[in-house]
């Protein structure tokens, strides 16, 4: 039986092996492996690409969330609206700010924050909004926008799954007072181990994000603030810049996949394939559907080999560190029924025709077994 995996890092790796060598190389040869040229070239890079003026590397896409919350002010006994429906640094990291996470429910077509949900929760102590494109879908950016702006709140996007992905034809991540992203190996555009990055167009703003994440000081000894370490280093960085030339071709394939995906799905049973906001350009950093018998649809593809994720088994709120905020079904109905019904199918660049109708195939198999 031929397996077919949630992700295959090593399909990606192998097409384009001798550039990473290459550059892996180049970093070692030069002993650059802690900031250094490859860093800088990769953040001057990415923020060029999306159209930024700042993109300041740091060691994961937790600390980017982190971190900008610490330069925007966010602390002690203030309150940051976001999702229900994330993974879980999107919300830990306001708790480790100092401030309290509020959740809001997500949009039952889209899976992202709900806009016409947030203003009910917006209290004296809400400083930020941290809306979360997840899965690879943007969030619904205008009328968040247009809250944030009417209550003088600060927007974070949080980018993790998202990478050029677009909304209204702009890269998201564009929008907010900052962005910040994950380069985990499994992203759309991912490193070989931990990295991540913030984004601003604001200068002032992105001076204190270097600082932030680097001990505090932007030279050596030149500690103005208490910081944390949080460094991109330079293989990870050298990797990146390779990668960077060939994510607009990888995230291509990956719409391609999903609509092939949703044509062939479409209709069966009570399976529910993803739906695209108007506005939105996708990039499906995961494919996700929703279905009853979620569990046994997991089982019977597991038998014929094929891998499948849950992105995410249990809502922000319902999580043990969240305990303490008294969240219950009642408040977050949407994310609640969702969290035991959705499950993702295998999505890589690099999924081929045979494996992609295996995947179809073995779906529609389980609805004539029912």
């Amino acid at each position: 039986m031929t397996k077919i995996p949630l992700a295959d890092l090593k399909a990606q790796y192998v097409s384009i092996r001798k550039e990473v060598n290459d550059a892996i190389q180049a970093v070692i040869d030069e002993t650059a492996f802690v900031k250094g040229r490859f860093v800088k070239a990769f953040e001057e890079g990415f923020a060029e690409k999306n159209g930024v003026r700042h993109g300041i590397g740091v060691a994961n896409g937790s600390d980017a969330i982190y971190i900008a919350l610490r330069a925007l002010g966010v602390g002690q006994g203030d309150e940051v609206i976001t999702t229900a429906f994330s993974w879980i640094s999107t919300a830990e990291t306001i708790q480790q700010a100092g401030a309290t996470p509020v959740f809001v429910d997500i949009h039952q077509d889209y899976y992202n924050i709900d806009p016409s949900k947030i203003e009910e929760k917006i209290t004296e102590r809400t400083k930020a909004i941290i809306p979360v494109h997840l899965y690879g879908q943007p969030a619904d950016m205008d009328p968040i926008l247009e809250i944030a702006g009417r209550h003088g709140l600060k927007i974070i996007e949080d980018s993790a799954q998202a990478h050029f992905a677009e909304y209204n034809g702009k890269k998201v991540g564009t929008f907010g007072d900052a962005a910040t992203f994950s380069f985990y190996p499994g992203k759309n555009l991912g490193a070989y181990g931990d990295g991540g990055a913030v984004l601003t167009n604001d200068d002032d703003l992105a001076e204190k994000i270097r600082r932030i994440a680097n001990h505090g000081a932007l030279g050596k000894h030149d500690h103005e603030i208490g910081g944390v370490n949080s460094r991109l280093d330079g293989i990870q960085a050298a990797v990146l810049s390779v990668k960077l030339q060939y994510i607009d071709e990888w995230n291509v394939r990956r719409s391609e996949i999903g609509k092939h995906y949703t044509d062939a799905l479409t209709g069966i049973g009570d399976l529910a394939t993803p739906k695209i906001h108007p506005m939105a350009k996708h990039i499906f950093h995961v494919y996700t559907v929703r279905i009853q018998k979620r569990n046994s649809l997991k089982e019977h593809l597991s038998n014929k080999g094929i891998s499948t994720g849950i992105h995410y088994p249990v809502a922000l709120p319902f999580l043990r560190p969240f305990e303490n905020l008294t969240y219950t079904e009642k408040h977050l109905p949407i994310a609640s029924d969702y969290q035991d019904k959705i499950l993702s199918l295998p999505m890589y660049p690099e999924l081929t025709a045979v494996q992609i109708q295996s995947v179809i195939s073995a779906v529609e198999s389980f609805y004539r077994s029912e």
